[in-house]
């Protein structure tokens, strides 16, 4: 599937494909689908014959999203948004899976750019201060 992305004829797109390995993938595929933009397409791989089985002896397999912006800051953005979505996609699928509720902070809150969220901190904890002296 090709879908337009704005930015004109002529500019150079930036793309990204994101393939991530999970015990039930189109439960996850299916979570983050609605928060698909025009410039994502989120689709499923089932796990290949040799491929390591899942937690419960199934397949699993992938899920494969490609990202297309114009801008590399624009593509940044929404894959920075995606990875957070899809994190709470897998959280909830493991859960409804029956397995135990991981811990809300595991350490790995990395972004894109490769900084990481300080510990007991969220947006209501983040402060910014838009005036401009003139």
């Amino acid at each position: 599937m090709h879908r337009r992305v704005p930015g004109g004829a002529g500019m150079s797109r930036k793309r990204a494909t994101l393939r991530t390995r999970h015990d039930a993938p189109a439960v996850v595929a299916r979570a983050v689908r609605p928060d698909d933009t025009d410039a994502m397409e989120t689709t499923v791989a089932e796990g290949a014959p040799g491929e390591r089985p899942g937690a419960d002896g199934s397949a699993g397999g992938h899920v494969i999203t490609r990202i297309e912006r114009p801008t590399t800051g624009g593509l940044r953005s929404t894959v920075d948004d995606y990875v957070v979505n899809l994190r709470v996609a897998e959280r909830v699928a493991a859960t409804a899976r029956g397995e135990p509720a991981t811990a809300v902070d595991d350490g790995d809150d990395a972004t894109a750019d490769g900084t990481t969220a300080s510990p007991g901190t969220n947006d209501s904890d983040i402060t910014t201060d838009d005036t401009h002296d003139t």
